[in-house]
C-alpha cells in the first residue's frame, strides 16, 4: 500500500531554515509527480510546491517562490523540502502528497513552527 512518511519539521526561528523529508514506499515513486502541502490552523490546506516524476519541472506557491526547493531522489524514493528564510506565515503542519490511480495519498505530516 502506499505510505509517505514526513520527517524535519520543528521549531525555527525567523529567517532560519529547514529541510522536510518524505519518504514514500507502495508505488512506483519514479513514475509520479510530488507534492507539498501545507496547512495552518483555521485555514484550508494549500499547495506549497510540486516536482515532476524525474526532477525536471517544479511551481511553487507565490508565497514560497525564492525561498523554498522542493527536490527529489528517485533511487532513495524520497522527496524534499528545503526551506530558507522562514516567517511566521510558514507555521503550518507540512503533507506529502501523490495522486495514484486517481486517488490523493497523504502523510501524517509534519509540524513546522517560526517563531522567536
Amino acid at each position: 500500500q502506499v505510505q509517505l512518511v514526513e520527517s524535519g519539521g520543528g521549531l525555527v526561528q525567523p529567517g532560519g531554515s529547514l529541510r522536510l523529508s518524505c519518504a514514500a514506499s507502495g508505488f512506483a515513486f519514479s513514475r509520479y509527480d510530488m507534492s507539498w502541502y501545507r496547512q495552518a490552523p483555521g485555514k484550508e490546506r494549500e499547495l506549497v510546491a510540486r516536482i515532476s516524476s524525474l526532477g525536471g519541472g517544479t511551481n511553487y506557491a507565490d508565497s514560497v517562490k525564492g525561498r523554498f526547493t522542493i527536490t527529489r531522489d528517485n533511487p532513495k524514493n524520497t522527496v524534499y523540502l528545503q526551506m530558507n528564510s522562514l516567517k511566521p506565515e510558514d507555521t503550518a503542519v507540512y503533507y506529502c502528497n501523490v495522486r495514484v490511480a486517481l486517488k490523493p495519498y497523504w502523510g501524517q505530516g509534519t509540524q513546522v513552527t517560526v517563531s522567536s
